[in-house]
């Protein structure tokens, strides 16, 4: 049988290629969202290569010494997501965690010799991200529920916020397992008030349900809430697909509420000076953005046909059909802007390719030669890591070994080994610790956690090798 498993991450900082999962927990409920089983509460042991970011433990309150005294390794840990958590037919649900938790997550397995796709898809798994189902719910049916807003009064979408207006259990927010309870609180009362909807968005979480809606074959507007939308419009608006995406899976959106006029006859790089306008240009009163953003098939969109918009759910949205049939219209007409925009957005500059093993998990697949190598990884403890010495046809998967056997099997490694282990935890914090200690010095002169402070100075203290 099918079940969500609802979950969150606390991490040591916002980069996945580098920084740690902290706390992980979870609940398994049944698809109407009834409990099942116990809930997964862990904290991951903070390995001695990492000075988490100081902002982030005063966030969380968690201490790298917490994780050592109460965590699991890593290793642990990632059998504990493959046995217990990503188990068939799962469908792991979280808030913003397409763009941030799920990507803790592969990389997590990656530095574990663990698939770090598979348990996203393969036996029937698939995930779900509820802040786009939160926001076209708010958007289109917010009937019933009460909605938060800011001290400006502008809408905000904050979990832990939703939770507070609607007297749900949320007792810490930035706690994993409170969090994830806030969650299918929240998830409920979507359900509850909105069952059509939420059922129907539940099947946009496969990528072939959102291509039947959103293709080039047959281009038909829709609505899409997303993020990059205006708050004003509640992160929503009618879309209409105009060109291949730059990415597999992807595809180019115009946004129907403007007049695509002003851009018809911009040359390729000009719309790129747009698109790829630096902070400083976009803040400036004469820069108008080109309404056009790469959707990706995968990421559980948002998206719903134009007849879900009812008149109530036009008004609030400001949208106006006519106009966007005009807009429509002066696209059809200007085949040609389409393909200037594909044009554009491929001239992206590249991302800075990463020097470290870490970040590489999206330089290439791991073909199946090694698949069976990195099994017998996971297999062996440290007396068999200690004389096991694999021919890896991929050459990340080597020193991603050393360090998976440093961090976490200490005493397979060689004298030469620990040697070299102890060369990269000195070069590595070496280029940390300045700005860490100045974070620290920053966040005493006004935090009131001494505590925490205190705790992560006497961390950096711990692992610091002598001759920093």
């Amino acid at each position: 049988m099918k079940s969500f498993f609802f979950y969150d991450l606390e991490t040591s900082g916002l980069n996945p290629h580098f920084s740690r999962i902290m706390q992980f927990a979870g609940i398994r409920t049944d698809l109407e969202l009834n409990p099942i089983g116990e809930p997964i509460n862990v904290l991951i042991k903070l390995s001695d290569d990492v000075l988490p970011d100081p902002g982030a433990v005063l966030v969380t309150g968690i201490t790298p010494q917490s994780t050592l005294a109460d965590g699991l390794s890593e290793p642990e840990f990632c059998k504990l997501l493959m046995d217990e958590v990503f188990t068939p037919d799962t469908i792991t649900v979280g808030f913003n965690s397409v763009r941030f938790d799920d990507e803790f997550i592969r990389h997590t397995l990656w530095r574990n010799f663990y698939d770090p796709y598979e348990w996203a898809w393969s036996e029937g798994r698939s995930r779900w991200d509820m802040l786009d189902v939160v926001r076209m719910t708010r958007a289109l049916r917010p009937k019933g529920i009460r909605w938060p807003v800011d001290e400006n009064g502008k809408a905000v979408n904050k979990l832990e916020l939703i939770a507070k207006e609607n007297d749900l259990v949320h007792t810490k927010a930035h706690d994993a397992l409170s969090d994830v309870e806030a969650l299918i609180g929240v998830a409920k009362l979507i359900k509850s008030n909105n069952a059509k909807l939420f059922d129907y968005l539940l099947t946009m979480r496969d990528k072939k349900e959102v291509a039947k809606l959103v293709n080039l074959e047959q281009p038909q507007p829709f609505v899409y809430s997303s993020g990059r939308y205006e708050a004003e419009f509640e992160k929503t608006t009618v879309a209409l697909p105009i060109a291949p995406g730059t990415r597999p899976g992807s595809v180019l959106v115009y946004d129907l509420r403007y007049d695509p006029t002003p851009f018809l006859n911009a040359t390729p790089r000009a719309l790129a000076s747009i698109i790829f306008a630096d902070r400083q240009t976009r803040e400036q009163a004469d820069y108008h953005r080109l309404p056009v953003k790469e959707l990706a098939y995968n990421k559980c969109p948002a998206v719903a046909p134009l007849g879900v918009l009812d008149e109530t759910s036009r008004k609030r949205l400001s949208l106006d059909l006519d106009v966007i049939k005009q807009h429509l219209d002066i696209l059809s007409a200007n085949t040609a802007f389409s393909g200037a925009v594909r044009e554009a957005f491929e001239m992206r500059e590249p991302y800075e390719p990463s020097s470290d093993v870490e970040g590489q998990l999206y330089d290439g697949f791991v073909n199946d030669k090694d698949k069976v190598r990195i099994s017998a990884v996971r297999a062996a403890d440290a007396n068999a890591l200690a004389d096991f010495h694999p021919i890896f046809i991929d050459e990340r998967l080597t020193e991603l070994l050393f360090r998976y056997k440093a961090r976490s099997f200490p005493a397979s490694l060689s004298e030469d080994e620990m040697r070299r282990w102890e060369s990269y935890r000195h070069d590595k914090l070496r280029s940390q610790l300045p700005t860490y200690l100045e974070q620290l010095k920053k966040l005493a002169s006004y935090s009131r956690d001494t505590y925490l402070l205190e705790e992560l100075q006497l961390w950096a203290e711990s692992i610091i090798p002598s001759d920093i």
